[in-house]
């Protein structure tokens, strides 16, 4: 509740809006958030997940779940994974879908940095796919000043086309520096 009402506040006071919000039957979904060229790509996105009432969760290194700041980034969505065994991410991913009943979208940035990349790490598709869950496409507009939900993307198995109506769609969005983003 508390992070909804900040939300609207900070939507309020930087001008930004929200544009659409997830479908019903897509509350349990990857949901890809990009394009990914800056920290505060986090603090848009997670306002806007709020506002949303969006099940956001995203993966994170156990070790960064101790405390102090465990406790918090769980109550933000944190889904620790432990990478020490040699865990391949897609399988941990999986994994959490398969033990984790109800609504819940996993937040991935494909970029896997905040700098350009010609070619998006694809683990998010391959988590999908092996997932039985749909990629929902969530952006930030930095030149619209809007957050928003995209299309969603059901995992055709051909991966190439898949992946390029995705990337199709991020190129119609600004990012925060623009010579970072998707073209």
């Amino acid at each position: 509740m508390i992070g909804k009402f900040i939300s609207k506040l900070f939507f309020k006071a930087t001008g930004w809006k929200l544009n659409g919000t997830l479908a019903p039957q897509d509350r349990r979904c990857v949901m890809v958030a990009a394009p990914h060229t800056s920290n505060w790509d986090f603090v848009y996105a997670r306002a806007a997940f709020y506002l949303m009432e969006a099940p956001i969760r995203y993966t994170i290194k156990k070790e960064f779940m101790k405390f102090p700041f465990g406790p918090i980034l769980k109550k933000i969505g944190a889904l620790p994974i432990d990478r020490s065994k040699n865990t391949r991410m897609v399988e941990a991913m999986i994994r959490i879908f398969e033990e984790t009943p109800g609504d819940m979208c996993v937040m991935v940035t494909p970029e896997g940095t905040r700098k350009y990349q010609p070619r998006w790490r694809r683990g998010f598709y391959y988590v999908a796919l092996g997932a039985n869950v749909p990629i929902v496409l969530g952006y930030l507009d930095y030149a619209k000043k809007e957050a928003g939900i995209g299309p969603t993307i059901i995992p055709s198995g051909d991966v190439e086309a898949d992946i390029e109506k995705i990337m199709a769609f991020y190129r119609t969005k600004t990012a925060k520096f623009p010579e970072q983003g998707v073209r």
